[in-house]
């Protein structure tokens, strides 16, 4: 896998993400509508947050708070529903 840097970020977390659930990025081009039909439970969104801000912070070389900041911002655009 490639160094993770600001270019790509954003496909390495949308990976990410989608491969705690069992899915690709491949198979969301191919499932139509996929957004609105996968979706992840709250301890693994938890999880994904956990992973992503220590790497945004690096990526970015930013605080906690621009991180986290960073994050609700990528979740809020790319990321899956939580099922409750």
């Amino acid at each position: 896998m490639a160094t993770v840097n600001r270019e790509n970020i954003s496909e390495h977390l949308l990976d990410y993400q989608l491969d705690m659930i069992g899915k690709s990025i491949q198979e969301a081009h191919m499932t139509r509508e996929w957004y609105n039909k996968w979706t992840m439970t709250q301890e693994q969104h938890d999880q994904f947050k956990a992973y992503a801000l220590p790497l945004l912070k690096k990526v970015f070389k930013c605080n906690k708070s621009r991180a986290e900041s960073t994050f609700d911002f990528f979740d809020l655009q790319f990321g899956l529903r939580i099922k409750g």
